[in-house]
């Protein structure tokens, strides 16, 4: 059985072929500047190396047509025809309150996914706008939505909701999502099969540690906290993200600076200009600020301590609400090719059994392995992501589920 994964974005569709039988991918690639005067195609396949090109795309559609050609062509393409593709999943950022799980794609779905526009301007249409675009190249292949939200949907409300008048609930929906959902889902899978223990025996802690970054509080398999809220701003300090403030800075920011006189103009100063590149003026980038640090600049210095501290809080607090924790998984990109940012997260929690192997963790690999010291309570992993085949899979169990197809 083939699997295609589509994720769309405002401007790029990113694309993985997957043979769910080894679970390996054949072909993946990524169309990225759509609409503009000139965008560009990269792809790959098990049998090819990379290849880019200058393209010209105005829309999804056309997006999505260029990839399925590219997917059938006779000297290049993985399949012979589009009747190989069992299922196409489609990764879906915000699934709002009303998608507690990957559902396959009906009228009604994509209604009730219009109605999360509000909720994720900047993702859901793009989403929407995909699903059209398989549908009209694909027409007689399934597709399955998988959100990054929906792992998260088993938190307590008391962990959810936040303090503000009730009417906001139930008239906007204004709660605790959480993000990152398809990827704690899988590293802490993996974290089990690490372990030798069933999931539903164990505490975790995922740290998917990004440009964007997300802390997960996992007992016995099902979320009880995560750090990203209703938008993904919430939390840790990112990149680009200022993450937890004091509210009150939003008013006083709106009183006293004209320039931001709107809820979008802040949006963009607390979305893109904050965080790792707005302390430091220099990048949102970890390697540019560790290196920065390095030669001695002491705002990157600054930068560096501030978002480690924010991801050590968090931590923390999740150790104490899981009552003791099994194990400790970084991931995404500073999780994983970061051994200072770890090193720095993890130093002084040997209180919490949290103790780190230097030599260990300072290892270039790109496996997935154990960095904690032998006697370590908690067991640190570091686990890379791989987000495409988690959708791959509950694609694959949605469309067996709906029509029994094996």
């Amino acid at each position: 059985m083939k699997v295609l994964v589509v994720n769309c974005g405002s401007s790029s569709v990113k694309y993985m072929l997957f043979e769910m039988d080894s679970e390996k991918k054949v072909a993946w690639g990524l169309i990225e500047c759509i609409g503009l005067p000139q965008a560009f195609y990269k792809r790959q396949t098990i049998n090819a190396e990379e290849k880019k090109e200058a393209v010209k795309v105005i829309n999804h559609t056309e997006a999505v047509e260029l990839i399925i050609k590219e997917l059938l062509d006779k000297k290049v393409g993985s399949i012979v025809g589009i009747e190989e593709i069992a299922v196409v999943g489609h990764r879906i950022v915000h699934g709002g309150d009303r998608f507690s799980k990957s559902v396959l794609v009906t009228e009604e779905v994509k209604e009730d996914l219009k109605d999360c526009f509000s909720i994720a301007p900047l993702h859901t249409p793009a989403h929407y706008d995909g699903i059209l675009a398989v549908e009209k190249m694909l027409p007689a292949i399934p597709s399955v939505l998988v959100f990054d939200t929906a792992f998260h949907q088993t938190m307590p409300d008391y962990a959810y909701m936040y303090a503000l008048p009730y009417e906001f609930y139930e008239k906007n929906h204004i709660r605790k999502y959480g993000f990152h959902g398809t990827s704690h889902n899988y590293v802490s899978q993996r974290a089990a099969a690490m372990l030798g223990k069933p999931i539903d025996e164990l505490n975790l802690i995922t740290a998917h540690l990004g440009n964007g970054s997300s802390i997960a509080a996992i007992e016995k398999g099902k979320v009880i906290d995560t750090s990203m809220g209703f938008t993904p701003l919430q939390g840790v300090m990112m990149g680009t993200r200022c993450g937890d403030i004091d509210p009150a800075i939003v008013a006083y920011l709106l009183d006293e600076y004209p320039q931001y006189k709107d809820g979008s103009t802040l949006s963009d100063l607390m979305n893109k200009k904050s965080g790792l590149a707005g302390i430091s003026g220099i990048a949102g980038d970890m390697r540019a600020i560790i290196q920065a640090s390095d030669e001695g600049n002491k705002r990157a210095v600054l930068a560096f301590e501030m978002l480690t501290y924010s991801i050590k809080k968090y931590i923390s607090t999740y150790y104490g609400i899981l009552n003791g924790v099994d194990g400790l998984v970084f991931t995404a990109g500073i999780g994983e090719n970061s051994a200072p940012a770890r090193e720095a997260v993890c130093k002084n929690l040997s209180a919490l059994g949290i103790e780190i192997d230097a030599a260990r963790n300072g290892e270039c690999s790109s496996k997935e392995r154990f960095i904690s010291v032998k006697d370590s309570k908690v067991k640190i992993m570091i686990i890379p992501t791989n987000e495409e085949l988690m959708i791959a899979r509950e694609s694959r169990k949605v469309l067996i589920q709906a029509t029994n197809v094996l």
